[in-house]
């Protein structure tokens, strides 16, 4: 398989709904770690929707308050990251519910969300990943820095943004960073450090988005990275090797189809640029849709206006329906 990265503007039009005006829920906010992230996201897609004569209502949400279900829809599109948006349980509410919704369904997302499952599938799949292991309260004390040199990544399970990721150089710090994570956590995942380049391919549909380099001042790409900093860099003109780059594009479209994803996703990359040796780390099933955010700037990239690009998405969700 072959990929090729578009660099012609799609059409900005489409005779399935921009002919229409439609009802549109745009889920954000939340209860995990994430939610001012996710307000922002939700902000960002009811501003774009809006400039093509939606009718679009940001709603908050969380699992013990469903009041934004209420009003009658055509498509509710997503926007919640972290815990209960991106883990399969407002994805399973909706199909209960009867509602058509954007994104990847309820399995998909639960299993993509944990990253420790999602790791072992990528092995089933052929596609390298990171060595790792998981460590609970139980095990705690019965895996340490001997099993794993320095650097290593210590990390939640399931978790997003890189919230609570630690990357440990100090063979000291190894066993107060497995604590405090299992403390806060209940469980944890140690994974090995891959050196080199950072490397993100968001999926749009079924095809691979042109492939972003991300450059920070930080010691990895963190939260603030992601949504503080100013002066971290996306990078389109990457210096590595053409093939390398279109064989991570077809890894990253095979990740996508493996985990059962659909409509989008962003699959996140390190790249030992000495070996030149990519390492998947993770498929995120509702990326970052913020003005910092990867996968839009990718689409964008490829021709997308905002606008168009979430139409392509509400008009996937309508088109398989329920």
């Amino acid at each position: 398989m072959s990929v090729t990265h578009s660099k012609t503007k799609p059409r900005e039009h489409d005779a399935t709904s921009t002919d229409r005006k439609l009802a549109i829920t745009v889920l954000a906010g939340g209860p995990s770690g994430e939610r001012e992230v996710s307000l922002e996201s939700g902000q960002a897609v009811v501003a774009a929707l809006e400039t093509l004569g939606h009718e679009v209502q940001l709603e908050d949400i969380a699992p013990n308050d469903l009041t934004a279900l209420a009003r009658e829809v055509d498509c509710v599109f997503i926007a919640l990251h972290g815990t209960f948006g991106e883990d399969g349980q407002v994805q399973s509410i909706l199909e209960e519910r009867g509602l058509c919704y954007c994104g990847s369904g309820p399995s998909a997302c639960s299993l993509a969300m944990n990253k420790a499952e999602a790791k072992a599938k990528f092995a089933d799949l052929g596609l390298k990943t990171p060595r790792f292991a998981v460590v609970t309260a139980e095990t705690t004390g019965k895996i340490t820095s001997a099993d794993w040199p320095v650097p290593v990544v210590v990390k939640p399970i399931q978790e997003g943004s890189s919230l609570a990721c630690h990357i440990v150089r100090d063979v000291a710090q190894f066993q107060p960073a497995v604590d405090a994570v299992v403390r806060e956590y209940g469980r944890c995942m140690i994974e090995e450090y891959v050196p080199g380049r950072e490397i993100t391919v968001s999926i749009l549909g079924d095809t691979a988005l042109p492939p972003i380099e991300i450059r920070t001042r930080r010691e990895f790409y963190d939260y603030e990275a992601k949504y503080v900093d100013e002066d971290t860099e996306f990078v389109f003109d990457i210096d590595l090797p053409q093939k390398l780059l279109e064989q991570i594009s077809e890894m990253s479209l095979a990740a996508h189809r493996g985990l059962g994803c659909r409509d989008f996703s962003r699959v996140d990359w390190r790249v030992d640029d000495k070996r030149l040796s990519p390492g998947l780390l993770e498929v995120n099933v509702i990326p970052g849709l913020t003005s910092h955010s990867l996968f839009p700037k990718a689409a964008q990239h490829a021709g997308w206006s905002l606008p168009m690009m979430y139409q392509h998405l509400v008009e996937l969700a309508m088109t398989r329906g329920l």
